[in-house]
């Protein structure tokens, strides 16, 4: 041989001992990594799915696709035949949508002298006309806001005044709860008003439903609703209200976008079929929901509203493979009789926020092994968490490669004085492993905090500066979550729902599952009452009994002494029929934590947790007079 053949030649022993050499390294970092790094080829398929969908983003943007209307008319014309809304079993295809929201556009563009820029504001219930006149507004360029229907007289008009509307747009099922004298007020102040019905109640007040047959249905001018900067506004979104008069989030067509891609990191593909029963004025229902389904090209089957006794009929009618849950939907599910078909269905994908740990694992038990992605995320942020490892109880993970999609810390912070913890510099403090800390996201030009609408003083306050470096800006969610070890995030509490008892911070979450897993408890809500002469609230448990189930008291005061230290016990339970929740499943705790615990003020049962008794006793009128002058000591 030459030297060349010599320096190609290997003999079979030589290359025998290194193929099993290198088979050998690898397997030994693959245990490697199993041991030391459990999750990182979840951590790792989950960065290079995102980073596939942002070019993806990136490359539609090079080609016009700024804006949800941009992407939803690049999939009518691709699919212009494909199912896309299925409501009350009429099919609305992608092109039928089109092109009633075309005639939407044209009739508002016709008779309501709207401009390119101007907010119109839609309080409209969850069907196909929602969809038509959001995207009918859109295409002329406008800003939508999505009003709350549960929302009435000053809050209302609050909101319209807060995104300073030019129009209101009021679905026919939601003009039973309209006042006169807030239409009055409303067109006093230059605001049209729209129906979306044939006809009229109030003067003044147009009507849509009846032109849509006298216009065109194709596109009005292109340069209406040309977007040239996803950074500007595409809607505006109103947070809860807990703590006051709604507030608008600014919702950029950027962030729509990047909301819209949730399902698709989940795995769901064009061939799924959504079911969507959220109200369609929440984020997550119109752009983790709807939007999603446009990013996928996919079909949503659309409610006007949940039905825990129709939910998996209908599932199994539709082939549904997917849907997206809020607050205790899935515990409202697992509440219904157990069926023989109960595992009998096509769902495999389950994505949203607010499943309590122990609901998570009895509606995986009695409904089959389906993929239930919980996140975090908020209206006003720019953060947002996905637990794409289907751990039981985590609302995300901080893989090993977070810090290349998002910067964001849990600071210390001090409950009872509401207050982060700082070191002696003057700089904020970490929360350990372990530990709840305060959530908070740098504000970056990648990612912005575009703030409320209308409102600047609430948009400054949730900013903190001088974070760890002079210069620096966080975003305050104010939510506490820790991380465990692993890199898992799990919700603690909100501010303002965690309280202090005995020097002590009780998380109310943390409570009211411990309750939950009493068998004649079927619905649980915790939260802190003010007894006179006290610092700080003591804990007070809602239930809801199951059917047929009587209160033991004696049961659950054995129950939370075992599992709960003595801080965090709930003095006081009061026994409801029904449990007042928002319209996205989320408890209301307000109204019980200013009724207390006063027998002269509320009607349903009430007891007090006495410990020579050993049991939760009847909270008479004069246990109650006892307690506020102090004779019966907590």
């Amino acid at each position: 041989y030459s030297e060349i053949d010599n320096l190609l030649f290997f003999p079979p022993s030589m290359l025998c001992t290194w193929l099993s050499t290198i088979a050998g390294g690898i397997v030994v970092l693959c245990v490697s990594l199993k041991i030391f790094v459990p999750y990182f080829w979840e951590d790792l398929i989950y960065l290079l799915r995102r980073k596939r969908l942002k070019a993806m983003v990136k490359k539609r943007a090079s080609n016009g696709i700024l804006s949800i209307t941009d992407l939803f008319m690049h999939r009518v014309g691709k699919i212009p035949h494909k199912p896309f809304l299925i409501y009350e079993g009429k099919v609305h295809t992608y092109q039928d949508v089109d092109r009633r929201s075309n005639r939407v556009a044209q009739v508002l563009l016709q008779y309501g002298h709207l401009r390119k820029g101007d907010t119109v504001a839609l309080l409209m219930d969850n069907g196909p006309d929602f969809i038509h006149v959001w995207f009918g507004v859109a295409k002329l360029g406008c800003v939508v806001a999505f009003l709350n229907f549960n929302v009435h007289s000053r809050s209302l008009l609050h909101c319209i005044n807060t995104c300073a509307a030019k129009a209101l747009v009021i679905g026919q099922d939601c003009l039973g709860s309209i006042e006169k004298e807030f239409i009055c007020h409303l067109l006093e102040n230059n605001v049209a008003v729209w129906l979306m019905s044939t006809s009229s109640p109030f003067q003044q007040v147009h009507t849509i439903s009846d032109k849509l047959d006298k216009v065109p249905d194709h596109p009005v001018p292109s340069h209406l609703k040309v977007v040239t900067n996803t950074r500007n506004t595409a809607m505006y979104i109103f947070t809860s209200g807990s703590t006051g008069f709604p507030k608008a989030a600014v919702i950029t067509h950027l962030r729509a976008l990047s909301a819209c891609l949730v399902f698709a990191q989940c795995g769901a593909v064009s061939q799924d079929i959504m079911y969507l029963t959220l109200p369609l004025y929440h984020i997550s229902a119109s752009l983790l929901g709807i939007g999603g389904c446009i990013e996928l090209g996919a079909t949503c089957v659309l409610k006007k509203k949940f039905s825990a006794s129709q939910f998996w009929n209908d599932c199994r009618k539709y082939n549904v493979t997917m849907f997206l849950y809020i607050g205790e939907l899935c515990r409202y599910l697992c509440n219904q009789p157990s069926k023989e078909e109960d595992r009998n269905h096509k769902v495999r994908i389950a994505v949203g926020n607010g499943i309590r740990p122990a609901v998570w694992k009895e509606f995986l038990m009695r409904f089959g092994p389906i993929k239930i992605f919980e996140f975090y995320g908020s209206t006003e942020g720019s953060l947002g968490f996905i637990n794409y490892t289907n751990k039981i109880g985590a609302v995300g993970r901080a893989g090993i490669f977070s810090k290349f999609l998002q910067s964001f810390e849990l600071l210390k912070y001090d409950v009872w004085k509401q207050e982060l913890m700082k070191d002696e510099n003057g700089w904020c403090k970490k929360a350990p492993i372990g530990k709840p800390g305060l959530l908070v996201v740098q504000v970056t030009q990648d990612a912005p905090f575009s703030g409320y609408a209308g409102n600047k003083e609430a948009s400054e306050k949730k900013l903190l500066h001088n974070v760890f470096v002079k210069g620096d800006v966080y975003f305050n969610t104010g939510d506490l979550l820790v991380m465990d070890e692993d890199g898992f995030l799990y919700f603690s509490d909100r501010l303002g729902d965690t309280f202090r008892w005995k020097g002590e911070n009780v998380a109310t979450l943390e409570v009211a599952e411990i309750i939950a897993m009493m068998d004649f408890v079927q619905e649980v809500n915790v939260y802190g009452v003010s007894i006179k002469n006290y610092e700080g609230r003591t804990g007070m448990a809602a239930i809801v009994l199951k059917p047929d189930q009587p209160f033991n008291g004696e049961r659950l005061y054995k129950h939370v002494v075992e599992f709960l230290p003595s801080y965090a016990r709930p003095r006081f339970v009061r026994i409801m029929d029904v449990m007042q929740i928002t319209a996205t499943f989320k408890h209301q705790k307000m109204h019980l934590v200013n009724e207390g615990f006063n027998p002269e003020i509320i009607s349903e049962p009430l007891y007090f947790m006495h410990e020579p008794a050993r049991s939760y006793i009847p909270l008479t009128r004069e246990i109650y007079k006892n307690l506020v002058s102090g004779e019966i000591r907590l």
